[in-house]
């Protein structure tokens, strides 16, 4: 049962299978777990980056393609969920006819660029989708009639996902049951089932074809794969879920702007989360997200105390001060790489085989 569930493909190492159990459970019982505004948004971040920096892992690890118009099909599942939020009205149907029409319009676009550009070379590609993504993020901006330009769209959600809806009269475990914490277990659920749905496609034949091509696309070519065809595909199926982790962010926050989808930051933040996890491992969106988004939210934080600790030390207070969480993280992010240069899940994978082999030896 376990075999189908995860399509067959285990952690493959005691430790990795104990850290994606923790984090399951973890995200599971958040709420409960650590109470409090900020602790639960940062466990719904978590979610939101686990399923698009899977989606890009399925562009990147799996099939080698290197694209920075991720953040635009993200983006357009953010503002899909808002206009028709706006303009249909704050129902289920203004849900689902937003989230149809955004997983339209994403998969128009991606199909276009992806039989126009995945003939050229990997690194004219990565040029002409930063290009594609940033005409995509100036016509967000000036289309203020529509996308709020730079103020981005404010709306309502469906009743029962508002804060304001409460279903107990009296907390549970000293947690509102309301609005925002259905909407978090609908965000978790949609996850789970995400990132099942990815580890079923890139272990099928499908999957295995994607990596051929990734390792030597001349020779796939040469064996009848119509290579086009499988990166396309890819790129399709890469840009459809990359719009559901988008209508899931903007579902969570009730509001859509470009700092929020469609910042060439967030493109940077996955891809060193795709780099921390663990290329061409879903697996490894899950730990790379809960590392770096811990990381990014609370690093000013533990910062902070270390400055007031050494206030006795004046340069390693003024080193350890909150203003400078960047250059931390950067640090932590060269740390990360030279120790796990193919990322958590590729370190602990590998460790776990060199352990088997060595018993191996040992019995023989």
């Amino acid at each position: 049962m376990l075999n189908r569930i995860l399509s067959g493909d285990f952690p493959r190492s005691k430790l990795l299978a104990a850290i994606l159990l923790a984090i399951l459970f973890g995200l599971a019982f958040a709420p409960f777990l650590f109470p409090g505004v900020k602790a639960l948004s940062v466990a719904a971040k978590v979610l939101i980056f686990i399923v698009l920096v899977a989606s890009f892992d399925l562009l990147l690890g799996y099939t080698g393609i290197v694209s920075f118009a991720h953040t635009m099909f993200f983006g357009i599942g953010a503002y899909g969920v808002a206009i028709a939020s706006i303009h249909v009205g704050p129902t289920w149907s203004g849900l689902a006819v937003g989230l149809a029409g955004a997983l339209v319009l994403s998969f128009v676009l991606s199909l276009a660029v992806g039989l126009f550009s995945l003939r050229v070379r990997a690194i004219f590609f990565a040029m002409i989708t930063l290009a594609v993504a940033s005409a995509f993020q100036t016509l967000v901006s000036q289309l203020s009639e529509i996308t709020g330009g730079e103020d981005g769209l404010n709306f309502k959600g469906p009743e029962w996902l508002r804060p304001s809806h409460d279903f107990l009269e009296a907390p549970l475990f000293g947690v509102s049951v309301d609005g925002r914490l259905l909407t978090y277990y609908l965000m978790f659920v949609a996850t789970v089932l995400l990132l099942l749905v990815l580890l079923r496609i890139v272990n099928s034949p499908f999957g295995r074809v994607l990596q051929a091509i990734r390792e030597n696309e001349f020779r796939a070519e040469a064996i009848g794969y119509r290579v086009v065809v499988y990166r396309t595909t890819s790129s399709v199926l890469s840009a459809l879920f990359a719009t559901l982790a988008g209508a899931m962010l903007s579902l969570w926050l009730r509001y859509s702007g470009p700092d929020t989808s469609l910042s060439f930051e967030i493109m940077m933040d996955v891809l060193l989360i795709v780099v921390i996890g663990g290329m061409g491992t879903i697996y490894g969106s899950a730990v790379g997200a809960v590392l770096f988004v811990i990381a990014q939210s609370y690093l000013q934080d533990l910062l902070r105390l270390g400055s007031e600790a050494a206030s006795s030390l004046p340069m390693l207070a003024a080193l350890l001060s909150p203003d400078r969480w960047l250059l931390w993280l950067g640090v932590l992010f060269v740390l990360s790489v030279y120790y796990f240069p193919t990322g958590v899940v590729g370190r602990l994978r590998a460790g776990a085989a060199l352990r088997r082999l060595a018993a191996q030896g040992g019995e023989a």
